[in-house]
C-alpha cells in the first residue's frame, strides 16, 4: 500500500509540474521569453532547494532526453518536408555539417588559448557547443511565421547539426589518450563518416517504408495511425544506432521524407506529433535542469568562462564561420544576419555535456557547467531578442495564432481535385477578384477563409495575401493551381 501511495504522490507532483509548465507558456509569451529558459532555470533552482532531486543517475537523464529528442527531431523533420528543404538543401548541408566542424574547432582554440584547457578537453567542449538545438529553435520560431528561406535554413540546420555534433563528440570520446594526431584525426573522421552515412541511409529507406505503410496498410482505428508513426520513428532510431549509425539523423531524415507527402489521417498524425513534441521539450529541459546546481556555477567560476565563450560564439565565431557559408544562398543581407543570430543552443549541448561527465574526462564538471551557462545565455539573450533582431534585419515575422475551430469532410479515398492553398505575397491571385482570375469550368474556388472567418465566394471578391482558399479542379484537366496562389509552379 505504501508503494502505491508513493507512486501516486510521484504522479501528482509530475502532473502539477507539467500543468504549471503548460500554463507558463501563456505568461512567457507576453514577456517574449522562450519557454525552455523557464524550464531550465526553474529545474536548476529546484535542485538547489531540494538536493534529492539530483539523485537520478546520468544514465537515466540521458535516456529520457534521448527519447525526447527523437520525438522532437521527427516532428521537426515533418514540419519541414522535402519540397521546402530542397530549395535550401545546399545551405543546410554546408551550415549543418561544415559549419558545425568549423564552429567546434574555433571554440576549441578559444577555450585552449584563453582559458588554458587541454586540447582534448577543449575539443570536447567545442563539439558539445557547436550544434544548435531543434527543441529551442522550433519552440521559439514554431509559434511565429517567417517569410523567405531563413526559416527553413534555421530549422534545417538545427535538425542536421545535432546528429553531426553528437557523432563528432562520440568520435572524440573514443580517442585513446596519447594517440598520434594524424591517427586520431583519421579515427575521428572515419567514425563520423560511418555514423552519418548509415544514419542517412536508414532514414531515407525507413521514411520511404513508413510512407508506404501510411498509404497502403490500414489500421482498425483512427487513433492507431499516429501511434504507428511514433513506433516506427523509435524503430528507425534503434536500427541506425545498432548498425553504428546516427539514430538522430535517421529519425530527422525520415520525418522530412513523410513531411509534405499526402497520406490517410495525415493531419491527425501531425497534430499528435506536434503535441507530443511540446511535452518532450518540457521533459527534456526539466530533466537536464535538475543535473545542474546554480550555486555551484558561481563558486567554481564556470559562469564567467561560459559568458565569455557565449559572447565570443554569438558575436564573433558564428558570424565569421557560418557567415561565409551563406554567401551563395542569394538571400537578402538581413535574412543572413538573422540566420546567424538565430543559431540557438539548448538541450543537445547539455546532453552532450552529460556524455562528457559519464566518460569521466578531465575537468568534466567545469566543462558541463560552462556548457550550461552558454546554453542559458543563448536561450535567454538570443532567444529573447529574436523578434527584435528580426525587425532590425527586416525579416518579416508574425505570431501564428491558433485556430481552434475546424470544418471538414472525411473521405474513404484520396480527395483528388481538392486542394487548399494560402495565398502568398506576390502571387498572381493577390488583389484580383474571383471573376478576374478566369478559372474556367475545370478549376474554381469553393471557399475563402480570411482572418479566421469563412467568406461567401462571389465574383467580385478580391483575394488578399494570407487568404486561405479551397480549390476544386477536374483531375483530368491537368491544370495546376499552385502557381496562381503561391507564385510557384
Amino acid at each position: 500500500m505504501d508503494s502505491i501511495e508513493s507512486f501516486g504522490t510521484t504522479l501528482l507532483v509530475a502532473s502539477v509540474v507539467i500543468s504549471l509548465a503548460l500554463l507558463s507558456n501563456r505568461i512567457i509569451a507576453q514577456l517574449w521569453l522562450p519557454a525552455p529558459a523557464l524550464f531550465l532555470v526553474a529545474a536548476a533552482a529546484a535542485s538547489d532547494l531540494v538536493p534529492s532531486l539530483r539523485q537520478a543517475s546520468l544514465g537515466i537523464i540521458e535516456n529520457v532526453v534521448t527519447v525526447a529528442l527523437v520525438i522532437i527531431l521527427f516532428d521537426g523533420g515533418m514540419s519541414l518536408g522535402v519540397r521546402k528543404l530542397r530549395k535550401v538543401l545546399g545551405a543546410v548541408l554546408s551550415v549543418g555539417v561544415l559549419g558545425t566542424f568549423l564552429t567546434a574547432g574555433a571554440l576549441a582554440v578559444a577555450a585552449h588559448l584563453l582559458f588554458g584547457m587541454p586540447w582534448l578537453v577543449a575539443l570536447l567542449l567545442g563539439a558539445a557547443l557547436a550544434p544548435t538545438d531543434p527543441a529551442v529553435v522550433f519552440s521559439v520560431l514554431g509559434s511565429r511565421e517567417i517569410t523567405g528561406r531563413a526559416d527553413t535554413i534555421i530549422k534545417g540546420e538545427s535538425g542536421m547539426n545535432d546528429p553531426v555534433g553528437i557523432a563528432l563528440l562520440l568520435s572524440l570520446l573514443a580517442v585513446v589518450p596519447g594517440e598520434r594526431f594524424g591517427s586520431a584525426t583519421a579515427d575521428v573522421l572515419g567514425t563520423f563518416a560511418l555514423e552519418m552515412g548509415i544514419g542517412a541511409v536508414v532514414g531515407l529507406l525507413g521514411g520511404r517504408l513508413l510512407l508506404l505503410l501510411m498509404r497502403h496498410v490500414r489500421m482498425p482505428a483512427e487513433g492507431l495511425y499516429p501511434l504507428r508513426t511514433l513506433t516506427v520513428s523509435f524503430l528507425l532510431y534503434g536500427a541506425a544506432t545498432v548498425a553504428h549509425g546516427s539514430g538522430f539523423l535517421a529519425v530527422f531524415v525520415a520525418g522530412i521524407v513523410v513531411g509534405d507527402a499526402a497520406a490517410p489521417f495525415k493531419r491527425e498524425i501531425e497534430r499528435f506529433h506536434a503535441s507530443l513534441s511540446s511535452l518532450a521539450e518540457i521533459i527534456a529541459f526539466v530533466a537536464l535542469g535538475l543535473t545542474v546546481s546554480l550555486s555551484a556555477l558561481v563558486t567554481t567560476g564556470a559562469w564567467w568562462i561560459g559568458l565569455a565563450l557565449a559572447a565570443l560564439l554569438t558575436f564573433v565565431i558564428r558570424p565569421l564561420v557560418v557567415g561565409p557559408l551563406l554567401l551563395g544562398t542569394r538571400m537578402p543581407r538581413g535574412d543572413k544576419a538573422f540566420v546567424l543570430w538565430a543559431g540557438l543552443k539548448g538541450a543537445v549541448p547539455i546532453l552532450l555535456g552529460t556524455y562528457v561527465l559519464a566518460a569521466d574526462q578531465p575537468l568534466d564538471l567545469l566543462v558541463y557547467e560552462v556548457i550550461f551557462t552558454v546554453v542559458l545565455f543563448s536561450v535567454v539573450v538570443q532567444g529573447g531578442l529574436v523578434t527584435a533582431v528580426a525587425r532590425r534585419c527586416g525579416v518579416r515575422m508574425r505570431p501564428v495564432e491558433p485556430e481552434p475551430w475546424a470544418l471538414g469532410l472525411r473521405f474513404r479515398e484520396p480527395p483528388d481535385g481538392a486542394e487548399r492553398f494560402r495565398v502568398s505575397a506576390g502571387a498572381p491571385a493577390v488583389g484580383r477578384s474571383v471573376e478576374d482570375l478566369h478559372l474556367g469550368d475545370d478549376l474554381w474556388i469553393s471557399l475563402v477563409v480570411r482572418d479566421g472567418r469563412p467568406l461567401r465566394v462571389r465574383p467580385g471578391l478580391r483575394l488578399r495575401e494570407d487568404d486561405q482558399v479551397l480549390v476544386l479542379t477536374d483531375p483530368d484537366s491537368g491544370k495546376d493551381a499552385a502557381g496562381l496562389f503561391t507564385g510557384r509552379a
